[in-house]
């Protein structure tokens, strides 16, 4: 029997929350969806963490399009979720998905809430959530969900090592606007309290203007390593 739906998790160096990640979508699994996690040649522990806890195991080259890709590959449901490893789906995920996609949807992705202390967080998780709503794009930090046949209608994530999700969410959107669901993921707000709160928000701001004027992803890319 065919999975309901294939969660697709790209994992690089997450022994530190990679079974908390998994743990929570046994609920998931027991109700029929499989879990996939594509790793890029973690250098901790986290394969052995994972061992036991996911459907499927793949090895693949390092870059989260690439482990994407190959996670998409070897899926077996007919509706693909990609989750970040530091993002927490909702209770009942899949059933808000299914009710979406009966709706006529044919691909979305949650609302967001950013944890963490700083108390710009919750601002920023407005504002993407706003911000996806009226534009039509989604990221990666959203849990985009896409029916499969539309995701190879439309090439996939393309090879690129930044704005895959992006560059997935024009061409999605040229086809058919998403599913903007209010249920909202859990994602770490560890980016921007690493770095600065208003540092990652300039810095993010500034590459999306400058990826929106042609500036090549890989130059993106090094800027914002």
């Amino acid at each position: 029997m065919s999975p309901t739906i294939s969660v697709i998790l790209p994992m690089l160096n997450e022994a530190a929350g990679i079974q908390a990640c998994l743990n929570a979508l046994a609920g998931l699994r027991e109700r029929g969806a499989e879990v996939i996690v594509v790793d890029g040649g973690s250098k901790d522990d986290s394969v052995a963490l994972s061992q036991g806890l996911a459907d499927q195991f793949i090895q693949a080259p390092r870059g989260r399009a690439k482990q994407m890709m190959a996670g998409a590959t070897a899926a077996r449901a007919n509706v693909l979720l990609f989750l970040h490893a530091d993002t927490r789906l909702p209770e009942g995920a899949d059933r808000a998905i299914a009710n979406a996609l009966d709706a006529g949807a044919q691909w979305g992705r949650f609302d967001v809430k950013i944890t963490g202390r700083s108390s710009m967080l919750p601002v920023i998780a407005a504002m993407m959530n706003r911000r996806s709503r009226w534009s039509g794009i989604a990221t990666g930090d959203q849990a985009m969900f896409v029916q499969r046949e539309l995701f190879e209608r439309v090439g996939g994530f393309p090879d690129q090592p930044l704005m895959e999700d992006i560059e997935l969410s024009k061409r999605l959107r040229a086809v058919a606007p998403p599913a903007c669901l209010p249920e909202t993921v859990l994602t770490s707000g560890r980016r921007w309290e690493q770095h600065g709160v208003w540092r990652t928000i300039f810095l993010m701001w500034r590459l999306r203007w400058l990826y929106w004027r042609g500036v090549a992803p890989a130059t993106l890319a090094a800027q914002y390593k």
